[in-house]
């Protein structure tokens, strides 16, 4: 795996809320970050954004499944599994994803998540989790 991939899948597994000076360690100050909630400029606007994130996270763990990489660019293929208080009865959940990273020197200054938002978040809240879930099945069939 490349130097890069692993210095940054370890630090995202370290991150917490009691911890999360470690963007600044990973993270270009410059860095443009979107996933499908949100898009954001800037390391600053980043720590804002995964303070909230983490206010009510007991944990998030990303398991490796495959990386890429080409130059400056990386895409990683992950297995996140954490635990909301406020999700899932409060039970670990487990979402699959992937994510478009884009380096500069050993920071990563462009950062793009792709997952199913459903299955992270809608499926787990109570009667809207059983009408998402609902609403997939009867567009599969």
């Amino acid at each position: 795996m490349d130097t890069k991939v692993a210095n940054f899948i370890d630090k995202y597994n370290q991150l917490s809320s009691l911890n999360l000076a470690l963007l600044e360690e990973i993270y270009h100050e410059n860095v443009e970050f979107q996933d499908p909630l949100h898009a954001i400029s800037g390391i600053e606007q980043l720590k804002v954004y995964f303070e909230s994130l983490y206010a009510n996270l007991q944990y998030a763990k990303f398991e490796l499944q495959a990386s890429f990489v080409d130059g400056d660019n990386a895409f990683i293929y992950w297995q996140m599994t954490y635990q909301h208080s406020k999700l899932n009865s409060g039970k670990a959940t487990s979402v699959d994803g992937h994510s478009h990273l884009v380096f500069c020197g050993d920071k990563v200054v462009r950062h793009r998540d792709y997952l199913d938002l459903g299955a992270m978040l809608y499926e787990q809240i109570p009667v809207l989790g059983w009408a998402v879930k609902k609403l997939k099945k009867r567009a599969g069939q």
